[in-house]
């Protein structure tokens, strides 16, 4: 996809423009505040630091920069940098070194799609140098294995075979203490009933006996089935969620409170509803979508950008979303066309 030159944005005039974009780029690039004498030697017209200063001062009451000190230069705020985004931005090609890159990651045969989406969320993350998100809905295709792995005190692994050969392994959480058979027997309950049925059916089929005559099973082996199907299958259109990259997006932010922020993000994405908002998000979207701050109001927080993109197939059907998510200052003229090119790769892989 390409991306055309932005005019400037009207409610601008072009010197105050060039100097809010000049301070959003080195803010990019450096994170360090602009000050007027430093854009008086980049500004490509030529312009004293005090007329600078005059414009900064405008800026600022217009809510677009801020002084993170009394004596320092000048840094966009989130309004300011929306309006870069919106109306100052001019995107970079993708490399051709970039495309092939990402096709061959993706596209290599012999893996399974957990890891294909794995290599998408890491691959992201490393031509960002932000933290790599990719999500994709489950498949609710039927099933056709189940089993239970212990794995020590309170805890077991769930295996999911697909009938279409698809693997979901997750952990859950099970009584302290409860011997192997009860996982043996919990799986033996679940494969005699399905075969040739989605998970969806399956659940309610078992909630119906459970209710029925809870006395057929153990009450922990019952607590196995229990929990393995509320973890495949909490809500009707649950997804897979991976993102890489975390480490890249703490060592950038530095301030305490944005460091706690940022541990709320994760928690929240980690979340069914979150994965949920965040396909429909994307879904509103023809292509790339910049959420600055607390715009998608799915964090409250500043100081963190999401980029994300739908995935579509060859049909216009949403199958999944793909981000990244960096501070403030990541390069969006670099990562908006990556993320483009990765949502079309993705979404021929998931249709």
């Amino acid at each position: 996809m390409e991306f055309p030159p932005k005019p400037p944005p009207p409610d601008l005039d072009p010197r105050a423009a060039a100097v809010l974009r000049e301070i959003v780029e080195q803010y990019v690039e450096t994170g360090e505040p602009v000050g007027s004498r430093t854009l008086a030697r980049r500004l490509p017209m030529s312009v004293s630091p005090a007329t600078i200063r005059n414009v900064m001062a405008d800026l600022m009451e217009a809510g677009l920069l801020f002084a993170p000190h009394t004596s320092a230069g000048r840094l966009p705020t989130d309004r300011g940098l929306r309006l870069f985004v919106d109306g100052l931005l001019q995107f970079g090609a993708l490399a051709d070194e970039d495309r092939d890159a990402i096709g061959k990651s993706l596209t290599a045969s012999g893996r399974s799609l957990q890891d294909t989406l794995a290599d998408a969320s890491t691959m992201l993350s490393g031509l960002s140098q932000a933290a790599g998100m990719v999500l994709a809905p489950k498949s609710d295709g039927t099933v056709k294995h189940i089993e239970f792995v212990p794995l020590g005190p309170g805890r077991a692994l769930v295996v999911l075979v697909s009938a279409d050969g698809q693997v979901e392994n997750r952990v859950i959480e099970v009584p302290p203490g409860m011997p192997p058979s009860a996982l043996t027997e919990a799986a033996n309950y679940l494969n005699t009933r399905a075969q040739g049925r989605t998970l969806s059916d399956l659940r309610r089929r078992v909630a119906e006996e459970m209710v029925a005559d809870r006395g057929q099973l153990d009450v922990l082996t019952a607590s196995v089935v229990e929990a393995g199907l509320a973890t495949w299958s909490d809500v009707p259109r649950g997804g897979a969620l991976i993102v890489r990259g975390q480490a890249r997006l703490l060592a950038d932010v530095t301030q305490i409170e944005n460091l706690a922020a940022i541990q709320i993000l994760f928690e929240r994405l980690e979340r069914q509803e979150t994965m949920l908002r965040l396909l429909e998000l994307a879904e509103q979207s023809e292509g790339v979508r910049i959420f600055i701050g607390a715009e998608s109001g799915l964090f409250g927080t500043s100081g963190v950008s999401m980029v994300v993109a739908p995935a579509r197939n060859d049909a216009g059907a949403i199958v999944g979303a793909i981000g990244v998510i960096g501070p403030t200052r990541i390069n969006y003229g670099r990562i908006i066309p990556v993320v483009d090119y990765t949502a079309h790769v993705i979404g021929r892989l998931l249709g």
